[in-house]
């Protein structure tokens, strides 16, 4: 009996032994799953903060990017709103009316001298022995545009004054962009050519060459010109002098009659001393011919005929005694 009570004791502690594994081994289970499910959970909720931070990181550095794309667009927007050089072509004319053209001119060259300027042209005419007029075309820079024209109309009676301002700003800019990219085209053709090993290529490349050298050449002087034009203005100036006063009134009165008439007395006058003056060398050997053909003929013996008495002389009786 004793041996019984001490098996069943011994099954009983087996089976609660046994039971108390299990229920250690289903503890340490599900412990073991919550806590797999915790690390999961951190694992997953620090990928989640890793991804939300990677996306905000990303996030930032599109902002920053947009950002300075932003400023960069700004600062090009700057860059071309700034205003530009501007290049302005300045031409005038004016027409006076002065006393001495040769003083006028000699005055409008020392306002061009003293202005930094020069007379580029100069073309004087003399209509009579008493009228002149002249053509002038001085180049000043366009700091001194202003003043010159003052100057060159206060120099006698303005008559007509005529200017004009042509921007050409535009054209400035779009030939230096040309002639950049030409020198950038030459400069290609120059490599292309120093590589080649062809004759073919080489040929074919020197004649692109000139062409493009020839494009570019063009370029530069038409820039020269847009430079020369847009440094320096032009004037031109046409000076006259006053033309000799006219008679308003048509019908003449006896002082117009009067010297009318003496200048037709005057001119006959000359007319006659003109014609005596000519004629005086002919006459004067006619006189001479005549005089020493009248002593030739005085001086000729036997030229006289004898003298024959006439009837009445012959016939007469004589006195008586």
């Amino acid at each position: 009996m004793q041996t019984d009570r001490h098996r069943s004791r011994s099954s009983g502690r087996r089976s609660r032994t046994i039971l108390a594994a299990g229920l250690l081994a289903g503890l340490l289970t599900l412990s073991g799953c919550s806590g797999a499910s915790d690390s999961d959970a951190g694992d997953s909720k620090s990928a989640v903060r890793a991804g939300s931070g990677a996306q905000g990181a990303a996030a930032s550095g599109a902002e920053k990017s947009a950002q300075d794309t932003d400023s960069s667009s700004a600062t090009a927007k700057k860059s071309v709103s700034l205003p530009a050089a501007t290049h302005v072509i300045r031409t005038a004319s004016l027409s006076v009316e002065v006393k001495s053209v040769p003083k006028a001119v000699a005055a409008a060259r020392s306002v061009a001298e003293r202005a930094g300027g020069l007379v580029a042209s100069e073309e004087t005419e003399r209509i009579d022995d008493s009228h002149q007029v002249s053509r002038l075309e001085l180049r000043v820079p366009q700091g001194e545009y202003a003043a010159a024209l003052r100057e060159l109309a206060g120099t006698g009676k303005l008559l007509s004054r005529t200017s004009s301002a042509k921007d050409v700003t535009d054209q400035v800019v779009d030939v230096a962009s040309r002639i950049a990219t030409q020198r950038a085209s030459v400069a290609r053709v120059r490599t292309l050519m120093n590589r080649a090993e062809k004759i073919t290529d080489v040929v074919a490349l020197e004649g692109e060459l000139s062409s493009r050298q020839a494009t570019l050449e063009s370029l530069l002087a038409r820039q020269d010109s847009l430079k020369d034009r847009t440094t320096l203005a032009t004037i031109t100036l046409d000076l006259t002098e006053p033309e000799a006063a006219t008679e308003s009134d048509d019908d003449p009165g006896f002082l117009d009659a009067l010297g009318g008439g003496w200048d037709a007395f005057v001119t006959m006058l000359r007319w006659l001393t003109m014609a005596v003056g000519a004629a005086a060398p002919f006459l004067a050997s006619a006189a001479v011919l005549l005089l020493l053909w009248r002593l030739l003929r005085s001086r000729l013996p036997g030229r006289r005929a004898p003298r024959v008495p006439e009837p009445s002389e012959s016939s007469s009786p004589t006195p008586a005694s």
